[in-house]
């Protein structure tokens, strides 16, 4: 059976490993950050605390055929979390998701928590300075590295009285092009302008083309590409 000061100490790791990581999730202003991550991995220390050595006195009392497996709650809190998880991934339209970082990041605390609670401190806070660096220090990496740009625009100063939305649309998927989001926003009662947001990163040749198609069209003043 665990003393009171080592029960307290597994605890008290299990929150600040756990708030560490959800740091990282509170500076880009996530749903699931700061308390969500402390909260997950001080209940999973918990919970693992409890399977190894809440049973103690049954154990002993018991016959031999009595037998504790710690394992047993661990392997439900691997599966259970999935449904915490779950709630942070965001579907966006067209094919657009968000939150499987987040998700994954509270997977893994909660195995940063089963660690602690089980005793092995090295493997729980070797796998939080893991988990900070890839959070924090990969995406950068990755952006330079794969190059990718989910947010290249298109924004078309119109004459509404002049087209229509449907026909500069049109347009631009002729093109093989996909629109993840388009914004209107009025200048005047007869100006406006139209911002395209693309779900990928598009050839220069396509999106030349699309700027040309555009620039013939009746009631635009002007295209401008944004990066």
């Amino acid at each position: 059976m665990l003393s009171v000061e080592d029960t307290i100490l597994r605890l008290a790791i299990a929150a600040v490993l756990g708030g560490l990581v959800g740091l990282e999730r509170e500076r880009l202003d996530w749903a699931a950050g700061l308390r969500t991550h402390m909260l997950v991995c001080l209940g999973s220390c918990l919970i693992m605390i409890v399977s190894s050595f809440g049973f103690a006195d049954i154990v002993k009392a018991g016959t031999h055929t009595v037998t504790l497996d710690p394992s047993r709650v661990a392997a439900q809190v691997v599966s259970g979390i999935g449904f915490l998880g779950a709630g942070t991934i965001l579907f966006y339209r067209q094919q657009v998701i968000r939150g499987l970082t987040t998700a994954a990041s509270l997977w893994t605390v909660a195995g940063v928590g089963l660690a602690v609670g089980g005793g092995l401190f090295i493997a729980a806070g070797a796998t939080t300075v893991l988990v900070v660096v890839i959070l924090g220090l990969v995406k950068p990496i990755e952006r330079r590295i794969f190059k990718r740009d989910l947010n290249k625009q298109l924004i078309v100063h119109v004459d509404l009285q002049n087209t229509s939305l449907w026909d500069l649309q049109q347009s631009i998927e002729e093109n093989g092009v996909l629109i993840n989001e388009m914004n209107l926003s009025k200048s005047t009662d007869q100006e406006s302008f139209i911002t395209y947001t693309f779900l990928k990163n598009i050839k220069s040749e396509s999106l030349n083309k699309i700027i040309e198609k555009l620039q013939e069209k009746t009631g635009v003043i002007s295209v401008t590409s944004k990066k």
